[in-house]
Protein backbone atom coordinates (compact mmCIF):
# COMPACT_ATOMS: atom_id res chain seq x y z
CA UNK A 1 0.00 0.00 0.00
CA UNK A 2 2.52 2.68 0.91
CA UNK A 3 4.51 1.88 -2.60
CA UNK A 4 1.36 2.28 -4.23
CA UNK A 5 0.78 6.01 -2.52
CA UNK A 6 4.53 6.53 -3.17
CA UNK A 7 4.17 6.12 -7.31
CA UNK A 8 0.62 7.98 -6.79
CA UNK A 9 2.56 10.74 -5.34
CA UNK A 10 5.22 10.86 -7.83
CA UNK A 11 2.61 10.95 -10.69
CA UNK A 12 0.82 13.64 -9.28
CA UNK A 13 3.90 15.37 -8.74
CA UNK A 14 5.38 14.59 -12.25
CA UNK A 15 2.14 16.41 -13.58
CA UNK A 16 2.11 19.22 -11.74
CA UNK A 17 5.47 19.59 -12.48
CA UNK A 18 5.03 19.03 -16.64
CA UNK A 19 1.74 21.67 -16.49
CA UNK A 20 4.60 24.23 -14.79
CA UNK A 21 7.00 24.01 -17.59
CA UNK A 22 4.28 24.10 -20.08
CA UNK A 23 3.32 28.02 -19.16
CA UNK A 24 4.75 30.45 -21.51
CA UNK A 25 6.31 33.89 -20.78
CA UNK A 26 5.33 36.27 -23.67
CA UNK A 27 8.13 39.17 -23.67
CA UNK A 28 6.54 42.93 -24.46
CA UNK A 29 8.69 45.72 -25.57
CA UNK A 30 7.65 49.19 -24.43
CA UNK A 31 9.26 51.64 -27.09
CA UNK A 32 9.46 54.97 -28.10
CA UNK A 33 9.37 53.80 -31.50
CA UNK A 34 8.79 51.02 -33.36
CA UNK A 35 6.93 49.19 -36.55
CA UNK A 36 3.87 50.43 -35.85
CA UNK A 37 4.99 54.02 -35.14
CA UNK A 38 5.74 56.57 -31.90
CA UNK A 39 5.25 55.28 -28.52
CA UNK A 40 3.70 51.46 -28.77
CA UNK A 41 4.59 48.09 -27.31
CA UNK A 42 5.31 45.47 -29.24
CA UNK A 43 3.82 43.51 -29.93
CA UNK A 44 0.53 45.03 -28.98
CA UNK A 45 -1.25 41.66 -30.01
CA UNK A 46 -0.59 38.84 -27.79
CA UNK A 47 -2.16 35.10 -27.48
CA UNK A 48 -1.43 34.02 -24.68
CA UNK A 49 -3.02 30.67 -22.78
CA UNK A 50 -4.35 30.97 -19.04
CA UNK A 51 -1.47 30.14 -16.74
CA UNK A 52 1.20 32.10 -19.18
CA UNK A 53 2.91 35.11 -17.68
CA UNK A 54 3.21 38.31 -19.96
CA UNK A 55 6.46 40.40 -19.20
CA UNK A 56 6.96 44.22 -20.27
CA UNK A 57 9.91 45.13 -20.83
CA UNK A 58 11.29 48.93 -20.23
CA UNK A 59 13.22 48.85 -23.50
CA UNK A 60 13.03 52.66 -23.62
CA UNK A 61 12.68 54.81 -20.46
CA UNK A 62 9.57 56.76 -18.82
CA UNK A 63 6.90 53.72 -20.03
CA UNK A 64 4.69 51.47 -17.92
CA UNK A 65 1.58 48.92 -17.84
CA UNK A 66 -1.09 49.20 -16.57
CA UNK A 67 -4.41 46.94 -17.18
CA UNK A 68 -7.56 49.33 -18.80
CA UNK A 69 -10.24 49.23 -16.09
CA UNK A 70 -13.01 47.49 -17.92
CA UNK A 71 -10.85 45.14 -20.44
CA UNK A 72 -10.36 42.12 -17.85
CA UNK A 73 -11.79 39.32 -17.32
CA UNK A 74 -14.28 39.04 -14.50
CA UNK A 75 -13.03 38.30 -11.26
CA UNK A 76 -8.83 39.05 -12.42
CA UNK A 77 -7.04 41.85 -10.55
CA UNK A 78 -5.70 44.77 -12.18
CA UNK A 79 -1.99 45.44 -12.11
CA UNK A 80 0.18 48.55 -12.74
CA UNK A 81 3.28 48.56 -13.09
CA UNK A 82 6.18 51.24 -12.25
CA UNK A 83 7.83 54.25 -14.99
CA UNK A 84 10.27 52.56 -16.19
CA UNK A 85 10.56 48.82 -14.85
CA UNK A 86 9.82 45.69 -16.07
CA UNK A 87 6.30 44.16 -14.77
CA UNK A 88 5.12 40.44 -15.35
CA UNK A 89 1.44 39.28 -15.53
CA UNK A 90 0.03 35.94 -14.96
CA UNK A 91 -2.77 35.46 -17.08
CA UNK A 92 -5.53 33.80 -14.74
CA UNK A 93 -8.72 33.64 -16.79
CA UNK A 94 -9.87 33.12 -20.23
CA UNK A 95 -11.00 36.52 -21.77
CA UNK A 96 -9.50 39.94 -23.44
CA UNK A 97 -7.30 42.22 -20.86
CA UNK A 98 -6.45 45.57 -22.02
CA UNK A 99 -3.17 47.05 -20.96
CA UNK A 100 -1.95 50.88 -21.34
CA UNK A 101 0.94 53.02 -20.86
CA UNK A 102 -0.07 55.57 -18.41
CA UNK A 103 1.77 58.34 -19.60
CA UNK A 104 1.66 57.39 -23.54
CA UNK A 105 -2.16 56.32 -23.31
CA UNK A 106 -3.83 59.12 -25.40
CA UNK A 107 -1.04 58.42 -28.19
CA UNK A 108 -2.45 54.98 -28.81
CA UNK A 109 0.38 52.99 -26.59
CA UNK A 110 -2.02 50.16 -25.98
CA UNK A 111 -1.69 46.75 -25.93
CA UNK A 112 -4.43 43.30 -25.71
CA UNK A 113 -4.03 39.93 -24.61
CA UNK A 114 -6.16 37.02 -25.60
CA UNK A 115 -6.34 34.08 -23.29
CA UNK A 116 -8.65 31.07 -24.87
CA UNK A 117 -12.06 32.22 -25.36
CA UNK A 118 -12.47 36.20 -25.22
CA UNK A 119 -15.56 35.86 -23.04
CA UNK A 120 -15.34 39.93 -21.87
CA UNK A 121 -14.97 40.90 -25.98
CA UNK A 122 -18.51 42.54 -25.66
CA UNK A 123 -17.34 44.49 -22.27
CA UNK A 124 -14.10 45.24 -23.56
CA UNK A 125 -15.38 47.08 -26.60
CA UNK A 126 -17.49 49.37 -24.49
CA UNK A 127 -14.85 50.92 -22.46
CA UNK A 128 -13.98 54.61 -23.72
CA UNK A 129 -10.08 55.31 -24.59
CA UNK A 130 -8.56 58.88 -25.02
CA UNK A 131 -7.20 60.29 -28.24
CA UNK A 132 -5.25 57.58 -30.26
CA UNK A 133 -6.17 54.88 -27.82
CA UNK A 134 -9.75 54.35 -29.31
CA UNK A 135 -8.89 53.49 -32.69
CA UNK A 136 -5.66 50.97 -31.51
CA UNK A 137 -8.61 49.22 -29.21
CA UNK A 138 -10.71 48.68 -32.03
CA UNK A 139 -8.13 47.35 -34.64
CA UNK A 140 -6.78 44.64 -31.60
CA UNK A 141 -10.49 44.36 -30.68
CA UNK A 142 -11.06 43.58 -34.65
CA UNK A 143 -8.15 41.09 -34.52
CA UNK A 144 -9.49 38.90 -31.03
CA UNK A 145 -13.10 38.64 -32.41
CA UNK A 146 -11.52 37.75 -36.18
CA UNK A 147 -9.15 34.56 -34.44
CA UNK A 148 -12.54 33.54 -31.98
CA UNK A 149 -14.43 32.37 -35.10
Amino acid sequence: MMIRIAVVAMALAALVTTGAAQAADHEVKMLNKGAKGAMVFEPDFIQASVGDTVTFLPTDKSHDAESVKGMAPEGTQPFKGKISEKVTVTIDAEGVYGVKCTPHYGMGMVALIVAGNPVNLDAAKNVKHPGKAKKAFEALLTQAAAGAQ
